[in-house]
């Protein structure tokens, strides 16, 4: 798999939270406020990026018997790391993670890249794989958080949008982010369903052209020697 690949996959194709349904519980707990999900989802990259590199550094030296303990303690590293700086630079934000800013250190998608991805992979390609499911998974944080907000609180990033519209609190309760949430997994396979149905149908088209084209040759040369008969 090219590089390139590597990164743009976590994006779309296989983004961690709306197409493999990892990482679900800090997606619909801190997505009522959109800057909450944004710091959710930097947090995470920065130590999905990190442990990939250091794992995939370590993964020849890492025995295989204590291989999931290794990958936990060295994540745990940089968790701890992320809270400290969260809490003397951002303290507010670090109040409103609470308790899922620790879980970041079992959360499933970065357990998933380490031992599916990261500890078979170089680093580059491990570094990459990191920024791509991070930005994913931070993508998809944001558009929950900016939905819930907007409908549930009348907000954009904490700045209010007017008395014109009347926010409605079910859009910040856990039953608002399952709905939020369903609607846009199905938005995003709609997507998908669409960009494979157009390929489909170029590659046919393409094949039709193929099958086309020696038709017209054949034609094009009956009817030169159609005229030499004259």
């Amino acid at each position: 798999m090219s590089y390139l690949k590597t990164f743009t996959k976590g994006l779309i194709k296989e983004n961690p939270v709306l197409v493999m349904l990892l990482g679900t519980c800090p997606v619909l707990a801190v997505t009522t406020l959109a800057f909450n999900g944004l710091g959710m989802g930097l947090a995470t990259t920065f130590v999905l990026i990190c442990s990939n590199i250091v794992i995939s550094l370590l993964k020849n030296f890492i025995p295989k018997q204590v291989r999931l303990p290794s990958f936990i303690v060295i994540i745990a590293g940089f968790v701890t790391f992320v809270s400290f700086m969260l809490q003397s630079l951002v303290p507010a934000l670090y109040d409103a993670l609470g308790v899922f800013l620790a879980l970041i250190t079992v959360n499933c998608i970065i357990l998933g890249r380490a031992e599916m991805f990261a500890s078979k992979n170089n680093v580059l390609a491990s570094a990459l794989d990191g920024v791509g499911m991070g930005l994913g998974f931070t993508g998809a944080l944001i558009v929950m958080g900016i939905i819930r907000e907007f409908l549930g609180s009348g907000s954009f990033f904490g700045m209010s949008i007017g008395d014109w519209f009347e926010p409605m609190g079910f859009f910040i309760t856990p039953a608002g982010g399952f709905f939020v949430f369903g609607i846009v997994i199905a938005l995003v396979n709609t997507l998908q369903i669409i960009q494979f149905q157009v390929k489909k149908w170029a590659v046919q088209i393409a094949q039709i052209l193929l099958l086309v084209e020696p038709l017209r040759k054949v034609s094009a040369n009956y009817e030169r020697n159609d005229d030499y008969s004259f």
